[in-house]
């Protein structure tokens, strides 16, 4: 498929025990979008995701905001990402 990308993002706020993963997770899919969320010793939350570039763009938007319970200080991407995704988007748990 033509301008398929990939990326790694990392989350900072409070992002963990407020559903800012199953949130990622319904977007993602909604989105047409492979990848995954995952909780980090940190604190963070770990979002890789593998589609069309529109639909990149609309999951980064999201990732900046989160959904109300989980307020977002900063996202670090990482456009260089090559790890090997399966279909579909989902928790990862570890």
């Amino acid at each position: 498929m033509a301008g398929v990308r990939q990326f790694r993002a990392v989350v900072r706020g409070r992002v963990q025990g407020v559903s800012f993963r199953a949130a990622t997770v319904r977007e993602g899919q909604a989105l047409g979008l492979d990848g995954h969320a995952r909780n980090l010793p940190d604190g963070t939350v770990e979002v890789v995701a593998r589609g069309d570039d529109e639909s990149l763009r609309m999951l980064i938007a999201f990732l900046r905001t989160g959904p109300p319970a989980a307020p977002v200080d900063g996202v670090d991407l990482d456009w260089s990402d090559t790890s090997p995704l399966q279909r579909g988007f989902s928790i990862r748990w570890r």
